[in-house]
């Protein structure tokens, strides 16, 4: 058992940005017209409260903006149909959401390439015609402006593509293609919405991938291209195992993935022009492979607590990929449990991970303590919150955590492990049910619930013991209040 002592003093404080709520994302755009899609978006937001939502697919024939309408006398007329955009931004926006525009991917009738990705045939090939893209790009950003207002949607940031360094996505991976691609994008982003902030080049990690960041802005100063922001992505996993469709792979610690993070960072400050550009991790995540086991685990609840904890030391926002498991990149999930990115699996059955995301969600005010398995913050009104988790897997911790208070004051602790806030534990235990019965999924639902203890402090004092990957969070509150006459709490505990 592994033993922590935490002390915080009158005046302490510590350095923590807290961007928990920047971002998230979600799949590709049309499954937006799906109900359970709405249904877990709504209730994700109501734990989380994240403040833009990203996904792919904008420009893909499932959301069917671009359009080719035959003419009588030979010929066509190319038109825009925006009813499912419509649909797709106003629920976002009813949630309380806005969106972070991906311009991506390739309408089939816009290339000649048959280069094509994911269960859904995205294309990923560059436009045949740089114009009709350019075209499809305003109409679209100005049907938006007309609709929502041209502040409104002047906020919401837009990328350029996504993950353009691997040939999957990009044909090729053809950089002189994507820069090609990027300015002229960008160019008429600013037509439309000059305050619009655009931004790239969206890239994964890998080798070369930093290099990417490097010609990318070299580009953009050479040509004087508009660039806001400098987006990339950050995944842990390492080396794969397959069984069957299913990924399995160790992570890289926290630090490896922080330490990429800090060297796009420093590429980015390298050039004098852009040495203040925000850098945004449009996607983050543990395992990059939507069949990955881990994504349903409190182990993963725990990384992610570690990442939330020091990404706002690197980065200037950040997305988890995804909200839900209502995603079909590599086809239809079979089980309500399958290692989807979400933070809640199907039947809004929340996953360890929504609470980490839910607990750092209540961060408000100064930080006071902040360490590798601790963040605490004292708040406004005069009570501490923080977050603690159990960084090493193979053991227990218990925190011994002392505050500057005097009276009765009580920890109030939520703790998300291995036997409270793992429902995919009692999936199995049911069988691994492929369809769930509204029984089962009203039992998950319960089982998916921290559990919750109060805990007296003495003198300042208070201890709690973490299993491995445990996250908790501790509010600690003054007992305010009188007992009304008569009451005796103690008198059935005789």
């Amino acid at each position: 058992m592994k033993e922590k002592r935490i002390v915080i003093r009158e005046g302490s404080r510590a350095s923590f940005r807290n961007l928990a709520g920047c971002c998230v994302g979600t799949g590709r755009m049309d499954l937006a017209l799906h109900r359970e899609y709405q249904d877990e978006l709504r209730f994700v937001q109501d734990k989380c409260g994240f403040k833009y939502i990203r996904g792919h697919g904008l420009f893909s024939d499932g959301m069917g903006i671009y359009q080719e309408y035959p003419l009588p006398q030979g010929g066509k007329r190319v038109g825009y149909c925006f009813t499912y955009l419509d649909r797709v931004m106003d629920s976002y926006r009813e949630a309380g959401l806005k969106p972070f525009l991906e311009l991506g991917f390739m309408p089939e009738k816009l290339t000649d390439s048959p280069n094509k990705l994911f269960y859904w045939q995205a294309h990923t090939a560059p436009p045949r015609d740089m114009s009709a893209w350019c075209a499809l790009v305003t109409a679209t950003l100005t049907h938006l402006k007309d609709r929502y207002g041209e502040e409104e949607v002047s906020s919401w940031p837009c990328e350029v593509w996504n993950e353009p360094n691997l040939p999957g996505f990009w044909e090729n991976a053809d950089k002189a293609k994507y820069l090609e691609l990027y300015e002229a994008t960008a160019r008429a982003v600013k037509q439309v919405l000059p305050r619009m902030k655009v931004g790239g080049p969206a890239i994964c990690g890998g080798e070369g991938s930093q290099q990417w960041i490097a010609d990318f802005l070299t580009f953009c100063r050479e040509r004087a291209v508009p660039v806001d922001m400098v987006t990339r992505h950050a995944y842990m996993g390492q080396a794969p195992e397959r069984r069957e469709r299913y990924t399995y792979h160790g992570m890289n610690a926290p630090e490896v993935l922080l330490a990429e993070m800090r060297a796009s960072r420093e590429i980015i400050d390298s050039f004098p022009e852009y040495k203040a550009l925000p850098m945004i991790i449009t996607e983050f995540n543990t395992s990059y492979d939507p069949f990955c086991p881990i994504h349903d685990t409190p182990y993963n609840a725990a990384l992610t607590a570690s990442l939330l904890s020091q990404l706002g030391d690197v980065a200037d926002g950040y997305s988890y990929w995804t909200f839900g498991d209502v995603f079909e990149e590599k086809g239809i999930p079979t089980r309500p449990f399958h290692g989807g990115f979400g933070l809640v699996a199907a039947g809004c059955i929340p996953k360890p991970t929504l609470w980490t995301f839910s607990f750092f969600a209540g961060l408000k005010g100064d930080a006071v303590y902040r360490d590798d398995g601790a963040v605490m913050t004292l708040r406004p009104d005069g009570a501490y919150e923080g977050v603690i988790w159990a960084p090493d897997r193979e053991e227990a911790v218990t925190v011994d955590l002392e505050l500057p208070v005097s009276g009765s004051w009580t920890a109030f602790v939520e703790i998300v492990d291995a036997e409270s806030g793992d429902p995919a534990r009692l999936w199995h235990l049911m069988g691994e049910p492929a369809s769930l019965t509204p029984e089962q999924t009203a039992l998950l639902r319960e089982a998916a619930r921290p559990r919750v203890t109060a805990l007296p402090l003495d003198h300042g004092h208070f201890r709690i013991t973490l299993r491995p990957d445990a996250v908790a969070r501790v509010r600690v509150m003054y007992a305010s209040g009188e007992s009304d006459p008569g009451y005796d709490f103690d008198w059935y505990l005789r």
